[in-house]
């Protein structure tokens, strides 16, 4: 049976910051997967999580300032292919990483990531995995456990296994990203990442040198205290997936759980932190 999605496309005047709005607030709503258009935004959920009046509330939809309207369809999973084909160009990161789709001509870089995301998040397009694969590019992973909370694609932990980390474990809720996830490790020979489905009750017991977590505002803000637990001492906690404007209220969650503000990465409103124990 053919898993089916719900496509919105939304027409977006101005296009920023409401796009990145409407994104965060889609998330939190159970929108799997975004792809950017000249008007606007095409934003997907699983069919059988849509409920009514699930867009009602959303600020981005309401702000006297923004202009947002809006279609929608049933997709099925095959046919994702040839969506995100038509969207998804290479990209380079600081020089060294390169990500890239099946379909793409490789270049001479450090690291050649080969991802083919299909409804899962984490291209390296977004804001915050750009950032996230920056951070990993600046830290030493040789030798290093970790953790890739979230994982959509899997393009966290690849990066940090290709930088010598091990071993590797990625987490996230849908079943999907799980499988797209275990997929693109066999893409890129990291066979050393363990993939499970799960949330953060997994944690309970585990020890990380490393955490990447580039989920929500929310989820980070509820997530905080079992991170600082299974992060061993003179570790680092990477996270992404808020703006700004969330910067204090995330930095102080980890401040109450011994973990201290490091640097921070920004980019169009977006934020990525480190934070060490």
């Amino acid at each position: 049976m053919a898993i089916v999605y719900l496509e919105y496309n939304f027409k977006i005047i101005p296009l920023q910051p409401a796009t990145d709005i409407l994104i965060a607030e889609l998330g939190d709503a159970g929108f799997e997967s975004f792809v950017e258009t000249e008007e606007g935004l095409l934003a997907y959920i699983l069919k059988e999580e849509w409920k009514e009046g699930l867009l009602d509330d959303l600020f981005a939809l309401q702000h006297p300032d923004f202009k947002i309207s809006w279609t929608s369809t049933e997709i099925e999973q095959q046919n994702w292919n040839a969506e995100w084909e038509k969207n998804f160009h290479p990209i380079q990161v600081g020089g060294r990483c390169m990500v890239r789709a099946p379909f793409h001509d490789p270049i001479d870089v450090e690291f050649d990531i080969v991802i083919e995301p299909k409804m899962s998040f984490g291209t390296g397009h977004h804001e915050t995995t750009h950032m996230m694969l920056q951070h990993i590019l600046d830290h030493d992973f040789e030798g290093k456990s970790v953790l890739d909370m979230g994982c959509g694609t899997g393009v966290l932990a690849i990066l940090a296994n290709k930088k010598g980390a091990t071993p590797v474990e990625a987490i996230d809720i849908d079943e999907w990203c799980v499988i797209n996830t275990q997929e693109n490790i066999e893409r890129n020979a990291c066979l050393t990442i363990h993939v499970e489905q799960g949330t953060s009750d997994l944690l309970t017991g585990r020890k990380y040198d490393v955490i990447l977590a580039n989920i929500n505002r929310n989820i980070l803000l509820d997530d905080i205290p079992m991170y600082a637990n299974c992060l061993n001492k003179g570790g680092a906690l990477f996270l992404s997936g808020f703006y700004l404007q969330d910067l204090d209220a995330i930095s102080a969650k980890c401040a109450a759980h011994g973990l201290e503000f490091e640097k921070k990465l920004e980019k169009n409103n977006w934020i990525s932190a480190k934070y060490v124990n």
